[in-house]
């Protein structure tokens, strides 16, 4: 069952999918088009999910479900990622690379290697307080207060620190 995801409460699941690389804005429509589609379908157990979708700066994909409404199954949640999947698929995107960390620039968004983030890292281009994206959030209210961090509060600090010894 579709709902409005700013309808959904602070406590609702979500999964943060980072694409490799930046939407265009008929990607986006398309995007949110088949995941509103695959979210009035979503069931478990027979039961349909509350759930919703979001794309954020054109680069993540946020999936959720109100868990206070019906409990999402192991069935579901793979149904989801069979979804996810096939979107990948389709746009010709990565939504599972977890070897890109993703930095804010303004309202724009860089993706950099590890090896290039710990780089930059050491040459001070990226500092303590550079924005990054904790994909690792699990609910709305996560989304809200905790998905956009400064560097030193993730777990990239330790590079931080490691720059500090040199």
């Amino acid at each position: 069952m579709l709902t409005d995801f700013d309808a959904l409460p602070e406590q609702a699941r979500i999964w943060v999918y980072q694409s490799n690389r930046r939407f265009t804005d008929t990607e986006v429509e398309s995007i949110t088009q088949r995941a509103e589609q695959f979210i009035s379908t979503w069931a478990a157990h027979g039961q349909a999910l509350q759930g919703s979708v979001k794309v954020l700066y054109q680069q993540f994909l946020i999936l959720a479900v109100d868990e206070g409404n019906h409990l999402p199954s192991g069935c579901s949640i793979d149904s989801s990622v069979h979804f996810i999947k096939e979107l990948e698929a389709g746009l010709g995107n990565d939504f599972f690379d977890r070897s890109k960390v993703a930095f804010a620039q303004g309202e724009e968004v860089v993706l950099e290697s590890l090896s290039q983030a710990k780089e930059k890292i050491t040459q001070g281009k990226i500092t303590g307080e550079t924005t990054t994206f904790n994909n690792l959030v699990q609910d709305k209210s996560g989304l809200e207060e905790q998905w956009r961090i400064p560097v030193k509060d993730s777990w990239l600090a330790k590079y931080l620190n490691q720059q500090a010894a040199i």
